[in-house]
């Protein structure tokens, strides 16, 4: 076996590891729920940031995507420890839902912007009293922020719909309780995935 069969093999490995790492992460912090209407607050965002910012985009996409699947056919790894199509169909599909989309369009955009000079920069940031690649600050929050108003739209407009409220109900049910808690996940998300690369650059 060469040596770049036996390296793509082990990339091959690591990825499937990544992939079944963050899916775990995923359903268990979507367990951690603190009831506040139809939607209720959840810890799931800092998974799914963490898994953006952390995995490269084919694995964040397959993280993701393989998360919601494992919900559809019945596993328990949505909110309230809920799984199946009821689950999808409930006033929260919408933001799992999102999530997909989401993915599809923010993690080609990560990608491209790695390949920009101002958001590859190693230049260092004081960051939650640490020190962060200013680029991948940049870049993560940018990525974050677009996932983050990406999946707000598709909760907004399902629970409209489900629900059958007024765009105003939905919005202050749906999204106005979420943007600082998920500003903040977001921002420890950034601070954990730039700490495990640099954990795994020194393996």
């Amino acid at each position: 076996m060469s040596a770049e069969v036996m390296v793509r093999q082990q990339s091959r490995s690591r990825s499937i590891v990544y992939c079944a790492a963050a899916i775990a992460c995923m359903a268990v912090t979507a367990w951690v729920t603190v009831p506040i209407g139809p939607v209720p607050l959840s810890l799931s965002p800092l998974a799914i940031f963490f898994t953006l910012f952390a995995l490269k985009p084919r694995d964040a996409f397959i993280a993701i995507c393989g998360y919601v699947a494992l919900g559809a056919i019945g596993l328990p790894v949505f909110t309230g420890f809920r799984g199946g199509i009821g689950a999808l169909f409930g006033p929260t599909g919408g933001f799992i839902m999102g999530f997909v989309v989401g993915a599809c369009i923010v993690l080609p955009l990560s990608h491209l912007l790695s390949k920009r000079t101002a958001f590859a920069s190693d230049q260092r940031a004081t960051f939650l009293g640490g020190q962060v690649k200013r680029g991948f600050l940049l870049r993560s929050l940018i990525v974050g922020v677009c996932f983050a108003a990406i999946y707000y739209v598709f909760g907004w407009l399902w629970l409209m719909w489900v629900g059958q409220l007024t765009a105003e109900a939905a919005f202050v049910a749906a999204v106005a309780p979420f943007v600082v808690p998920d500003l903040l996940k977001m921002l420890l998300a950034v601070f954990l995935a730039q700490a495990v690369g640099a954990a795994q650059s020194r393996l």
